[in-house]
């Protein structure tokens, strides 16, 4: 029997959609990433799940939406020891279907669904951040369940150990599926970096980051955005810095992969957890970086490449719209396996699409949704409604003639019976992937933080929010 394909599978923090080369911002330096979009396809609308990372990292291994496996905000606390949660404990993650199909799984980086230092089922190789965010030098890792605190820059540190773990199994008759999770670009940004990156943007007019006048509902403390820092162009600088610095470590990771020999049979996926406000409409930060917390497209769409040579065709560029709750039976189609389990839910694999298009037939409704907590959206090609319970503030956009969502249409009068089919729309979908003790409409979700189990009190597990 043929041995199944390796998947390398490298998930950056707080990217923004916008912020690749390939994705035109001609501004930011991403040579190795763009280059690997040349090598298969890029998705110019693939939508995290929620616009935050705890959430939208669940989804990704579950195939559910926040509702369906009770992830609402990122976690806070429960990172490791006696304490230490499994926030996922008793659901199905596509690596455990991956490691009954003898699978050999390695994790690298950031984790942040709680319990660092346990490593999940099927995994040999654990080396997990402790918790959700870190300075970029001397970070708590766990090593299976030792903790370490490497000196270096954190970036090439998690790139050093996804090398060993590739070299490691280059030794091995099994395939590998190796979790590759960056800091990189989450704050801290500032003084961060190395100097030979920072240097790069000194002179950087940031135009693809207009630094526009202050979102009304900007979450700040003392005057400042809570998700950005005082000094906007040194965050500028050091966010780009991030990403280059990235880049070039993904770079040192892929190029291994081609002198190992497995480039050929690896199947190489990059994307981010959610998005990332640069002063965009007003804001920094992503979904809670406003309150109410927001669904503009800079918080929801991320960077999507996936490149598998001789099975996905070279130079994609692809508009359909997909979701982070589609990624995990997507990635198992495309190495074989039936993905069956991970499409009873919201998720839907898109791996023909990859290889060679869908049919006229197998063309789904191009209509992806997301939600946080108590705000919920469904998107269109051309609309946008965002319903915010119990009352409001909801919102509509013609992405057709507005497509940087600049003017809210939820009050024209011509727009009624498209707004309550839209809402019908919505309503129905999460009615049929919610479940009662998960379902987060009802929640004090504020973009806080999310302390504990939801089926162990469900309103108390949330933080409110202190913003000025």
């Amino acid at each position: 029997m043929h041995r199944r394909p390796n998947i390398l599978f490298i998930l950056s923090d707080d990217q923004g959609q916008w912020a690749l080369g390939c994705s035109g911002n001609d501004e930011i330096l991403t040579p190795h990433l763009d280059a690997l979009a040349e090598r298969g396809a890029r998705l110019e609308n693939f939508f995290c799940a929620s616009p935050v990372c705890s959430p939208a990292r669940a989804t990704l291994l579950t195939g559910a939406v926040p509702s369906g496996h009770g992830v609402h905000d990122f976690l806070v606390g429960h990172e490791a020891g006696e304490a230490g949660v499994d926030f996922l404990e008793g659901q199905p993650l596509f690596t455990a279907t991956l490691a009954d199909n003898g699978y050999s799984l390695g994790f690298v980086g950031k984790w942040h669904l709680g319990a660092s230092d346990r490593p999940r089922s099927g995994f040999r190789y654990w080396y997990a951040l402790e918790g959700g965010s870190s300075d970029y030098h001397e970070a708590t890792i766990y090593r299976g369940s030792a903790k370490e605190t490497p000196l270096a820059y954190l970036t090439d540190v998690f790139a050093d150990e996804a090398i060993a773990f590739m070299e490691a199994s280059a030794r091995n008759p099994e395939p590998f599926f190796l979790s590759l999770n960056f800091t990189a670009p989450h704050k801290p940004w500032t003084g961060q970096h190395p100097e030979r990156f920072e240097r790069l943007y000194r002179n950087c007019s940031f135009d693809s980051c207009p630094q526009e006048r202050a979102h009304p509902w900007l979450a700040t403390k003392n005057g400042a955005a809570i998700a950005g820092e005082s000094d906007t162009r040194a965050a500028l600088v050091g966010y780009f810095a991030a990403v280059t610095a990235m880049d070039e470590a993904v770079g040192r990771v892929l190029n291994r992969l081609r002198e190992l020999g497995l480039a050929e049979d690896t199947l190489v996926v990059f994307s981010s957890d959610n998005g990332f406000n640069c002063g965009h409409h007003g804001i920094w930060g992503k979904g809670n970086g406003t309150l109410p917390l927001n669904m503009y497209d800079s918080s929801i769409k991320v960077p999507a490449i996936f490149a598998f040579p001789g099975r996905i065709p070279e130079g994609q560029v692809l508009s359909d719209l997909v979701s982070g709750y589609d990624m995990a039976a997507t990635l198992l189609e495309l190495v074989g396996i039936d993905s069956y389990e991970f499409e009873q839910g919201p998720g839907r694999s898109f791996a023909r699409l990859l290889a060679d298009g869908w049919s006229e037939a197998e063309r789904r409704p191009v209509v992806v949704y997301d939600e946080y907590g108590p705000v919920r959206m469904i998107r269109t090609h051309d609309w946008k409604y965002v319903h915010r319970y119990p009352l409001g503030p909801h919102e509509l956009y013609d992405l057709h003639s507005d497509p940087d969502e600049r003017r809210n249409e939820i009050g024209n009068p011509s727009n009624a019976g498209r707004i309550a089919d839209l809402r019908r729309q919505l309503h129905s979908w999460f009615s049929l992937h919610a479940t009662a003790l998960r379902d987060g409409c009802c929640l004090p979700v504020s973009g806080g933080g999310q302390a504990e189990m939801v089926r162990e009190d469900p309103l108390n597990a949330f933080i409110p929010r202190e913003i000025s």
